[in-house]
């Protein structure tokens, strides 16, 4: 099959982690043509179908040079047999219009996974408000006084932007509620943003937990990202450490849920958060640790997306 991974530069990948290398590697080793564009190479004329200028590559196996270009060339996306949108977040404006155009090829007789559609309805850290029986307690508003009573009635809480990634721009502040004032407005920007506001949970001392599903179902271990020193954040972005583990019945039990839901919507592929008990993001756009969990646990992740990847263009066929 020809399977086109639309993703950041090629050359910005850190292979020693990187997920979206593993699957190109893992679909090249099944026989598979691999190519590869970012979303500012996709384009729509009048008249005319929704096209990419896209480089076909071949994975070497050696670093740093770890891929070859076989050749460039402008493709009407309707004619792979597969597309794999991987684009990191954050999901701004332009990520925003290359899923309609997307969604437009998927019109065309494209296959396209995660749904464009799907991407679109489901930002990460709103997404989970549909699901309350997996939360904490959790507010979204742009109003200073509701977070000032969230803060009021919780004592210790979390604050972060909605569209953030990696960790970037969370804030703890506990009962004393020093530099709440001030946080809000970094974050709030006089009411102009909305902000995630959450009951802190004194379990990510012991992780921030990353379940995957793919195709529904959930991959039997996670990895839990720990916070290190005196950190909040177990993100690896900002220097946790990942350590994988067998999924607890809680993990299954959220993955359960969760699973049979958004594979229905489109979403092939999800990254669900949870620290403790309770789920705190859905990751759509990009899910990441494959590479973590398959060096430490022997579960190979990638053919378990590639598995379902093959699935599910069949299905589509």
């Amino acid at each position: 099959m020809k399977l086109l991974f639309i993703a950041d530069p090629l050359e910005s990948f850190n292979i020693k982690k990187d997920t979206t290398f593993v699957m190109m590697r893992e679909a090249q080793s099944r026989g598979h043509v691999i190519y590869a564009c970012e979303p500012q190479h996709v384009s729509w004329q009048t008249g005319g179908k929704v096209q990419a200028t896209v480089r076909q590559i071949r994975l070497t196996g050696e670093k740093p040079a770890w891929f070859t270009v076989e050749q460039e060339s402008v493709v009407v996306l309707a004619d792979f047999d597969g597309i794999v949108m991987r684009k990191d977040p954050p999901f701004d404006s332009e990520f925003f219009y290359a899923t309609h155009m997307l969604s437009q090829a998927e019109r065309e007789g494209a296959k396209v996974f995660n749904k464009p559609s799907a991407l679109r309805d489901h930002p990460e850290k709103l997404s989970i408000m549909e699901f309350p029986q997996l939360l904490g307690p959790t507010l979204v508003t742009r109003d200073p006084a509701q977070i000032r009573a969230f803060h009021a009635e919780h004592g210790d809480i979390i604050l972060k932007p909605l569209d953030g990634m990696g960790g970037m721009g969370i804030f703890r502040v506990g009962k004393d509620g020093m530099n709440l004032g001030s946080i809000i407005e970094t974050l709030n920007h006089q009411g102009a943003t909305s902000v995630m506001v959450q009951r802190f949970l004194p379990a990510i001392a012991d992780g921030d937990k990353r379940v995957l599903i793919i195709g529904g179902k959930p991959v039997p271990y996670c990895l839990a990202r720990i916070p290190q020193g005196n950190e909040v954040r177990g993100n690896l972005a900002a220097g946790g450490k990942g350590v994988a583990r067998p999924l607890t019945a809680r993990d299954r039990q959220i993955a359960d849920i969760l699973g049979p839901v958004l594979v229905e919507r489109g979403l092939l592929l999800v990254g669900v958060d949870v620290i403790g008990d309770s789920v705190t993001e859905i990751n759509v756009t990009s899910p990441t640790c494959f590479q973590e969990i398959a060096d430490q646990m022997g579960c190979d992740v990638a053919a378990l997306f590639v598995d379902a990847l093959e699935a599910a263009i069949a299905q589509k066929s």
